[in-house]
């Protein structure tokens, strides 16, 4: 076998897992059903924020991870991250005098005042954050893994085991399908929908800090922004729906009246890995190593190096 390593999944966790592999030395396969643009990675917003996941205290040195790497790409326009102000409010009030570990490591933290929230929102802070173009950012990380020697392979696994024999070491980076290729029934679809449209000349974020299953954010990125969201856990509908599109914008505008009428770019509908707590550990499948990396929920992003560096420790010691 050429290959040290199999990563199967090509979205964000993936993709930086076998970056971190290639990059260290280790012969490194990327499998993936989808191009890495067309995986739900590809359809985040997407910003780098507080990440309350299980297990806590590793999520949270996963974020510090992130936060330091997406800090130093964003001194890189070709990355697509970069350092980006903006608010982060709720329409009910925030312990401001009293805020947990995952966001007081948020940058620039600033309290905003009264006049400073949309009409509706009662608390929030300014913060300085990375913000990702993903396709962007996706195809960086799949110029990073080819120059490093890894590879892309484009082909449907219905099974893990069905991999066993590609290469010495499996790494499962699967997201929402590792429901189905483990199989794990615990890892939950959280639908997301959001609607991409052209930029009136909005320059910061806006992130509403709720648990319902609707919000709203916009993330801008040059002449486009990012509008959405909701989050749905159980439909896996990948179709965009009209009527959850209209609601998005109008939501958006009430916040950011420029983006009443903005032309609308295009529309996006991922599925995101939930699960109670995130996977990261090395066991064996059919007599072969193989170390899981799946269930970071809408954390993806925010901690993609960290757990991908963490996995790939795991990997390298199997080798």
């Amino acid at each position: 076998m050429s290959d040290d390593v199999l990563v199967i999944g090509a979205g964000v966790v993936g993709l930086t897992t076998a970056v971190c592999l290639a990059e260290a030395g280790v012969r490194t396969r990327v499998m993936s059903t989808d191009l890495p643009r067309q995986t739900t990675s590809a359809m985040a917003g997407a910003m780098w924020g507080p990440a309350f996941a299980e297990p806590a205290d590793r999520a949270l040195g996963w974020s510090r991870v992130g936060l330091e790497e997406f800090t130093r790409l964003a001194r890189d326009p070709a990355t697509g991250v970069r350092l980006t102000r903006g608010r982060m409010a709720s329409r009910t009030p925030l312990p401001l005098d009293d805020l947990p570990p995952q966001v007081t490591m948020v940058p620039g933290l600033i309290t905003c005042g009264r006049n400073e929230l949309p009409p509706g929102f009662i608390s929030g802070q300014w913060a300085r954050v990375p913000l990702i173009d993903m396709p962007r950012y996706l195809g960086y990380l799949t110029g990073r893994l080819t120059a490093a020697g890894g590879r892309l392979d484009i082909r449907t696994v219905t099974r893990l085991s069905e991999a066993v024999d590609e290469a010495p070491v499996l790494v499962n980076c699967t997201g929402v399908g590792a429901r189905r290729l483990v199989p794990d029934l615990t890892v939950r679809a959280s639908r997301g929908q959001l609607v991409v449209v052209a930029n009136p000349g909005i320059e910061e974020f806006f992130v509403e800090i709720s648990t319902e299953p609707e919000f709203t954010h916009y993330f801008p990125h040059g002449d486009q922004i990012v509008l959405g969201g909701v989050s749905t856990v159980g439909d896996w509908r990948m179709d965009p729906d009209p009527a959850i599109a209209a609601a998005i914008l109008d939501r958006c505008a009430a916040v950011e009246p420029r983006l009443a009428g903005a032309p609308i770019l295009e529309h996006r509908v991922g599925l995101r890995p939930e699960r109670a707590a995130i996977r990261l550990e090395s066991r064996e499948l059919a007599g072969r190593p193989i170390v899981h990396c799946y269930g970071h929920g809408g954390l993806g992003v925010t901690l993609s190096w960290g757990t991908a560096r963490e996995a790939a420790d795991l990997t390298k010691a199997l080798v």
